[in-house]
């Protein structure tokens, strides 16, 4: 039977677009200062900036104390950040693997994919799942799944007529990383 709640862990890290590989790239390098971030990953500073701050609120990443000058901090994961990264390396190891670009996906591309992989295929069923998303949401990260080659959708002829969703390989790959 399919969860009924989704992944909060998923959730968060979706909610900022460069979540993912940042936090995987901080996994990496064991810490990195802002400038070495910005250019890694070819971010915007200012989204940069905003991952960043989106991290250290949920107690994921925090300044190196007495490291470095204080207007070029290091930034280092703390003992929750270390967890968060280890799926978001899964996460973006699976990206590389499938070739989908970072920050490729929106907000709600993980835990749509997750929930799918987890049997969850109809729209309200996704829509139940993921409780915050709304419904244009949720159709928007569908059709950017669909662009992207990860979800495909077929719709079963009926009274009326409905839609069930399903994974491709790379989508499925995907899910396995989200699973995690």
């Amino acid at each position: 039977m399919p969860s009924s709640a989704p992944d909060p862990l998923l959730v968060q890290l979706g909610s900022h677009r460069w979540l993912v590989p940042l936090l995987a790239d901080l996994a990496a390098h064991k810490g990195a200062r802002f400038v070495e971030l910005v250019h890694r990953l070819g971010l915007p500073r200012d989204s940069c900036t905003r991952s960043l701050d989106a991290a250290a609120a949920v107690g994921w990443v925090r300044r190196n104390p007495g490291h470095g000058h204080p207007l070029r901090p290091e930034y280092i994961l703390t003992d929750a950040g270390e967890a968060a990264a280890a799926r978001a390396a899964a996460i973006a190891g699976a990206h590389a693997a499938i070739g989908l670009p970072p920050g490729g996906a929106t907000r709600w591309g993980l835990p749509i994919v997750a929930g799918i992989g987890a049997g969850h295929d109809r729209f309200n069923a996704l829509s139940r799942l993921l409780a915050p998303a709304s419904p244009r949401a949720l159709s928007q990260g569908l059709t950017a799944l669909g662009a992207h080659g990860l979800v495909t959708r077929d719709v079963v002829d009926g009274r009326p007529p409905t839609s069930r969703y399903a994974l491709t390989g790379s989508g499925t790959v995907l899910a396995e990383a989200c699973a995690f």
